[in-house]
């Protein structure tokens, strides 16, 4: 921003402008925010917390079974389950479904790997498995990867130094990441001594923010807050769910890879806690709004029950109650906070099944309404309930026709990012 005045005018607007900001509470960031070049100053190291799919992961297999002949039964190693696009080719996509699927045991309220199947998570503290979801490094994979190049090439970052990953098993709600929360809290702590005790940047994209958000709240105290964390970088937040996941449960959905069919997927996608923990949220959609439609019956999100009923997926209900109350709530993570997302895109706001037959196999007609592509604005926006309650301050730029995953890519948000570094 350029403002022809003299100094002295200018420090008195400027003086105003960070008054009222502090009185609403919320900022917009300017992408021309000089950098500070300064070298004797430490830049804060980067921490990258991936969403659903977001992070490769590995499997040992020894079944005494599976769906095909050519399903691999046995390996003497862990091998790329995830993603490994020779596996999502018609019909061998069936084999990468089977071992992707949860068990839900009801008495715990716990899922399990199917039988015969140990899934790993390769690479905490690294980039790699974050950087590509897929290990042959095609372009079509990158996830972080144009984030991490950025900060390696334009501010000399080292990977595993100052830019580390944190993947995690993105199947599972976070009621069921303990383990990985210790492990992250660790990570910080670690990372924070590495670069001469300097809190940390925590960047963290889609279901990654809900995640993050858990561990905050239930899992570190504001002393350690204020003591590990500089920035809470949000990318493009489902904060209060997002209309999709109702298509996942009900006839699955072949995230846009043309020749995978949608019936294929589903048995994975329904055994997500991650799935049911995306649902839209009673606190962001009223009783009044209809989600899904048959003609039958509509459903809003207060039917969930009977949806589950008629899809004849009733574990879903179960899914669904353990894992709609970890953050519904949307308590402030109490650290400063920038929320980038995409804005301006047909988003998918309710799902219409013309006849009955129609329902729940065949894939339904779509209303669309704002969002990012998959994350509905108003999901979005949920960072605006926290407004006044953190003395923290919130950052948000929109950016307009930013795909949900393009927010990764977009030289914008990249540049962002790199202008918090030194600031």
């Amino acid at each position: 921003m350029k403002i022809q005045a003299s100094l002295c005018l200018f420090l008195i607007i400027l003086i105003g402008l960070i008054n009222l900001s502090q009185s609403f509470g919320i900022h917009r960031h300017h992408s021309d925010e000089k950098l500070n070049k300064d070298p004797d100053i430490t830049r804060y190291p980067v921490i990258l917390v991936p969403g659903d799919g977001g992070n490769q992961l590995y499997a040992k297999l020894n079944r005494s079974s599976s769906v095909h002949y050519f399903c691999q039964l046995k390996t003497s190693d862990y091998f790329e389950l995830w993603l490994n696009l020779e596996e999502i080719t018609p019909y061998v996509i069936d084999c990468l479904v089977e071992n992707l699927k949860l068990n839900y045991n009801n008495q715990t309220k716990e899922t399990l790997n199917s039988d015969g199947v140990d899934i790993r998570i390769k690479g905490f503290g690294q980039t790699d498995t974050v950087e590509y979801i897929d290990s042959s490094k095609l372009s079509l994979s990158t996830y972080f990867g144009l984030i991490v190049n950025a900060l390696v090439t334009k501010a000399k970052y080292v990977r595993g130094v100052n830019v580390r990953g944190a993947p995690y098993d993105w199947r599972k709600a976070p009621d069921e990441l303990h383990e990985y929360y210790k492990s992250l809290t660790q990570l910080v702590e670690e990372t924070y001594e590495m670069n001469n005790q300097t809190r940390i940047m925590l960047v963290a994209h889609s279901m990654g923010n809900p995640v993050s958000l858990y561990w905050m709240n239930n899992y570190v105290t504001q002393e350690w807050k204020d003591k590990y964390i500089r920035y809470f970088v949000s990318l493009s937040p489902p904060w209060g769910g997002a209309i999709k996941p109702l298509r996942l449960m009900a006839s699955g959905d072949n995230i846009d890879v043309i020749i995978v069919r949608p019936l294929a997927a589903r048995p994975y996608q329904r055994s997500a806690p991650s799935t049911a923990f995306l649902m839209p949220s009673y606190n962001f959609w009223g009783a009044d709004e209809v989600l899904v439609s048959r003609p039958k019956r509509n459903y809003t999100v207060y039917d969930y029950e009977a949806f589950f009923n008629d899809i004849k997926f009733p574990e879903g209900y179960e899914l669904y109650k353990k894992t709609t109350k970890l953050i519904n709530d949307l308590q402030p993570p109490f650290v400063e906070t920038h929320t980038l997302y995409g804005v301006d895109l047909k988003t998918p706001a309710g799902f219409v099944y013309k006849k009955e037959s129609d329902f729940p196999d065949t894939q339904p007609a779509v209303l669309y309404g704002d969002g990012d592509g998959t994350v509905n604005k108003r999901s979005l926006l949920g960072y605006q309930r926290w407004l006044g309650k953190q003395k923290q301050p919130i950052y948000f730029k929109e950016f307009s026709g930013v795909e949900h995953v393009a927010t990764l890519k977009h030289p914008d948000v990249i540049a962002y990012i790199l202008s918090l570094l030194n600031s």
